[in-house]
């Protein structure tokens, strides 16, 4: 299934699923597809997410805390695919992945309908095995590409991606920022002379103002620190919070 990116910039947002629980998770993810976003990043939780900033961490523990899983993610992602038809990506450290098995994993992520995958900590100069069963069970493999990446690896990055690719506006953690590095376009320009396929920014998207400039270089913004601290400042109301913060980044209502 091809990934929509018919407005532009799309929106794809990223929840750490299980947080609050695996329930609300999907009562979230409904939530920001009808408001709007094209891609949901389907976020694994994971004891040591070293690329994430504060917020993401204390979402990731509070939902280890409750016993979230790759599996439990990949059950939610079916759940998903039978009421929608927007965009899934598997956001993930390497570690559960190896602990599922790469081709398990694969398997899996074909049987419960998801687009593709993001493992954030696997670099593509190791990723044959991965890529391999990716392309077996028609699976997208979703890249990082910072913007200290020489030119010969955002073309390799470029060649294997599938879907999009992730292009990270800045060095350090996620993180919600004040204001978009000047790094995040050149690199979208840099990238842009290897590949056809859309390239999405993240990593500090917060605000409509923000959104709004990503979508005059770019295909597609990720939000992800923003609408997991939205859900967490929220409870009782996460699903509804997010909506409403989703229409204001794309509407500006």
């Amino acid at each position: 299934m091809p990934l929509n990116f018919s407005t532009k910039p799309a929106l794809i947002a990223y929840v750490t699923c299980g947080d609050p629980d695996i329930t609300t998770t999907r009562e979230i993810v409904l939530a920001a597809i009808d408001a709007g976003a094209a891609v949901i990043e389907l976020g694994v939780p994971f004891s040591d997410p070293v690329a994430d900033g504060p917020v993401i961490q204390r979402a990731s523990q509070r939902a280890l805390q409750k016993g979230t899983t790759l599996e439990n993610v990949l059950k939610l992602a079916k759940e998903v695919r039978q009421t929608s038809k927007a965009g899934l990506i598997v956001f993930s450290y390497l570690n559960p992945v190896l602990r599922m098995g790469i081709r398990n994993f694969a398997e899996a992520a074909q049987d419960a309908g998801v687009d593709g995958a993001l493992v954030t900590d696997l670099p593509v100069e190791e990723a044959g095995e991965y890529l391999a069963q990716m392309e077996l069970y028609n699976l997208k493999p979703v890249f990082l590409a910072a913007p200290t990446s020489p030119d010969a690896r955002l073309k390799q990055i470029a060649e294997v991606s599938g879907g999009f690719v992730y292009a990270v506006s800045r060095t350090g953690v996620t993180g919600a920022r004040q204001q978009l590095p000047a790094d995040a376009q050149k690199l979208v320009k840099r990238i842009r002379k290897y590949t056809q396929l859309p390239v999405a920014v993240g990593f500090g998207i917060s605000t409509r103002e923000q959104f709004v400039s990503v979508g005059q270089f770019a295909d597609a913004a990720v939000v992800g620190s923003a609408i997991v601290e939205t859900i967490e400042r929220n409870p009782g109301r996460e699903a509804k919070s997010v909506a409403q913060f989703v229409e204001k980044l794309i509407d500006g209502r």
